[in-house]
């Protein structure tokens, strides 16, 4: 069954490049049978107007049937209003810290007891 539905799934996404690989696999064929640019062997057709009718052809089959169908659509704002019955304000009381941390240190420090080093004078 999954066999099955991979191989439908492979052939829906194949079916666009199909137009393709039947140019490459006839090309001898198409240039020197369908070409319509035979006589013309300056513009190198080399049968890309076949391809091109070809790939035409698969476009349009894709259009989808819905596209003749004038559709009209209309979008809708749904809102929910609930009325407020009662309204309930709550005041948090925080405590005030007002010691200060005496376990804070400073454990930084600046020595200067080295003098600046002055380069030798010449």
């Amino acid at each position: 069954m999954k066999n099955a539905i991979v191989i439908i799934v492979f052939l829906f996404v194949m079916k666009p490049i199909l137009p393709v690989l039947e140019y490459v696999l006839n090309y001898d064929y198409i240039v020197k049978e369908l070409c319509e640019n035979k006589a013309k062997p300056e513009m190198k057709c080399n049968g890309k107007c076949h391809l091109m009718k070809e790939l035409a052809k698969a476009s349009e089959n894709d259009t989808p049937v819905s596209s003749d169908k004038k559709v009209s659509h209309s979008e809708f704002e749904v809102l929910f209003i609930q009325k407020l019955t009662s309204l309930e304000v709550v005041m948090l009381n925080f405590p005030i810290q007002k010691s200060i941390n005496a376990k804070y240190s400073d454990s930084y420090f600046y020595e200067n007891s080295k003098p600046a080093f002055h380069p030798p004078t010449v």
